[in-house]
């Protein structure tokens, strides 16, 4: 048996460094974590070669004073916390003191940072968790890293990053979140030379979300809040109608934190159901402000995950806030005969004086040049720097006190604004009438069937396509399920009674769930050895396959008993429904029609059948004129 050793303090680090320093976006979402809680309002980001080989993040923050630079590279050094007691009221973005010092442990990072009162600057340069230099550098209020090669020093850890570009798309996701969850501070993202995203940090979520994912999702957002005695949240639902194929969009801040959990992930996919089709997921983005005595952040090394102290109460109001949105407005999908041609899009690249990299326009003309950390200690002094003045005219404009004035050359920057979603709901329902609703009833003009399966209905400016099949099913469904929630449910005896085999396992789940069973319509007792008798089923579903339905369920339900019973008889009723609603292909006459769409009044989503599908779908009149070419 090898003898038990305590390693040195440099291996210490370069271990500790792999809890933090996953990859080239972990430095990232560190470095610009940092500028956020030093009060930056305008971050740039720069990577080259998926940022292994240069990472350059430069903001307008408060920068660091001289005395403390060499400190915040140690182990566990932090300006955000000094005791134990601080960790239940964290306000900040990074707190665990140890993101400095582990990426400096596996890089070769350079610092050049100024404080608002400070004369000139300083320049620090550490290698590998080794201190090589600190000296003063004329520079403007803020800080700027520099982190080059990556693992330069931990080959085994380089070998599995992915590619530049996939490594460089990481990045791309975490500058999103981060401009998603901070819409207050401008962020530049500038990859290979060619910038991928540029915010005007006008406090407008909206415009952000613009600036990600374009016109089209950003024209099917309804705006939602909500707020109890511990926690405040608002932002935006999504149609249905722009749902993705996996959880991309399913995006939450808390307290300016991009984070994942499950209660919340679940009370956002709870709300949707019903109006997403199986295996579609939404897409949201709200803002949840929380204190510190209901959360806790420090489950993650990189903060990812947080933990509720009101677990069923956060449930409750994310639930509730997103499902009242989406049941009262109208969410019919306007479809048309193709897609818009896009013009081109044209890349903005990097030019010089572009914010906030004022005192780099010298280094970029030396980056071909200078070996930076090229390994041999004889070399470092082709680091240097000229002593004196670095900033051109144009330079020290747009980096006098902070960025607001260079960055209103560029964008007509608007006062900050809080947008209210109720006010911005309340407006947009003024303007829409519902097709479903009773008082647009009376002007309804039936035009008829097509296909023996849809039914055109014309309503102002536009005409909507009702799928009988899907219609008729959902109102079926709904009905079933009505039932199944008031609990106003009858048996139907079967003859001859049905007799079921059952495993111990079967056994025991039944025993555990018998009450439940019977409170929904089954009477089920032995028959001796491992047979049980079916004597009576729910009345509604006698004639549909009753024996599957009892052991289907029966298979899904855990000892834990009620918790998904009532979700698996309601996913069965989706079935029960789909075989007993009228077909496509069926004739129907204009006053079954009339009574099909007086029932989809009465429902709360008339919009989707059980499995997602629309039921109805609209085209506006000016669409028709588009592709009639009478009008352009």
């Amino acid at each position: 048996m090898r003898k038990i050793a305590v390693l040195d303090q440099h291996t210490i680090d370069k271990i500790a460094a792999g809890e933090v320093v996953e990859r080239p976006s972990s430095v990232v979402k560190e470095l610009v974590e940092n500028a956020i809680d030093a009060g930056a309002t305008a971050v740039t980001v720069e990577i080259t070669d998926g940022g292994k080989k240069l990472i350059r993040i430069t903001d307008n923050g408060r920068g660091m004073e001289a005395a403390q630079v060499p400190l915040a590279f140690l182990r566990h050094a932090t300006s955000k916390i000094e005791k134990i007691e601080d960790l239940e009221h964290i306000a900040s973005l990074g707190f665990r003191g140890e993101a400095l010092s582990s990426i400096a442990a596996v890089s070769q990072v350079e610092l050049i940072t100024k404080t608002p009162s400070a004369i000139s600057g300083i320049r620090y340069l550490i290698q590998g968790g080794i201190e090589h230099s600190l000296e003063e550098l004329g520079a403007p209020e803020g800080t700027t890293f520099l982190v080059r090669n990556l693992f330069y020093n931990t080959p085994a850890r380089s070998k599995f990053l992915k590619s530049d570009t996939t490594e460089g798309n990481y990045i791309s996701i975490m500058m999103e979140q981060l401009a998603l969850s901070h819409p207050e501070i401008s962020f530049k993202y500038i990859q290979n030379k060619q910038v991928k995203l540029h915010t005007s940090g006008n406090y407008s979520v909206k415009d952000v979300i613009y600036n990600i994912y374009g016109r089209d999702i950003t024209k099917a957002l309804i705006p939602v809040s909500y707020e109890n005695d511990f926690m405040k949240i608002t932002g935006f639902a999504g149609k249905p109608e722009i749902s993705r194929g996996n959880r991309t969009f399913e995006n939450y801040y808390i307290n300016g934190r991009y984070v994942k959990n499950n209660i919340i992930t679940k009370a956002i996919e709870d709300a949707y159901k019903g109006f997403l089709m199986q295996h579609k997921f939404p897409f949201v983005s709200l803002h949840m402000e929380m204190d510190g005595n209901d959360l806790d952040v420090n489950v993650h090394p990189a903060k990812r995950e947080v933990r509720f102290a009101r677990g069923p109460e956060v449930y409750d109001g994310v639930y509730e806030m997103i499902r009242k949105a989406i049941t009262q407005r109208e969410m019919i999908p306007k479809v048309s005969f193709g897609k818009e041609e896009k013009t081109a899009c044209v890349k903005e690249t990097v030019r010089r004086g572009d914010v906030p990299e004022p005192f780099e326009v010298k280094r970029r003309e030396q980056d071909h040049s200078i070996p930076s950390f090229a390994g041999e200690k004889g070399r470092m002094e082709e680091l240097s720097l000229p002593k004196g003045p670095v900033l051109s005219s144009e330079e020290e404009t747009l980096f006098t006190g902070t960025l607001k004035a260079a960055v209103k050359e560029t964008i007509q920057e608007p006062p900050k604004r809080e947008e209210d979603p109720k006010e911005t709901e309340r407006q947009l329902e003024l303007f829409e009438e519902k097709l479903l609703s009773p008082e647009s009833r009376i002007r309804h003009q039936l035009i008829g069937q097509i296909f023996d399966t849809y039914w055109l209905v014309q309503f102002g400016d536009d005409f909507y396509i009702i799928d009988q099949h899907a219609a008729h099913e959902k109102v079926f469904y709904e009905h079933l399920v009505r039932q199944f929630q008031e609990q106003t449910i009858e048996s139907q005896y079967v003859s001859p009674p049905m007799i079921v085999t059952l495993n111990l396992q079967e056994e025991a789940l039944l025993k555990a769930n018998a009450e439940y069973f019977r409170d929904f319509g089954f009477e089920i007792e032995p028959f001796g050895g491992k047979e049980y008798c079916i004597s009576a089923v729910p009345s509604n579903l006698y004639g549909f396959e009753e024996e599957g339905l009892f052991l289907e369920m029966l298979d899904h339900l855990g000892a834990g008993g009620e918790k998904n019973a009532r979700q698996l008889f309601t996913s069965r009723l989706a079935t029960m429904a789909c075989k007993a609603a009228v077909k496509g292909n069926h004739k129907m006459s204009s006053q079954e029609a009339d009574k099909l769409i007086d029932e989809l009044l009465t429902l709360e989503n008339p919009y989707h059948c059980p499995h997602g599908r629309p039921t109805i779908i609209s085209m506006s009149k000016a669409e028709l004129e588009k592709k009639f070419k009478r009008i352009v």
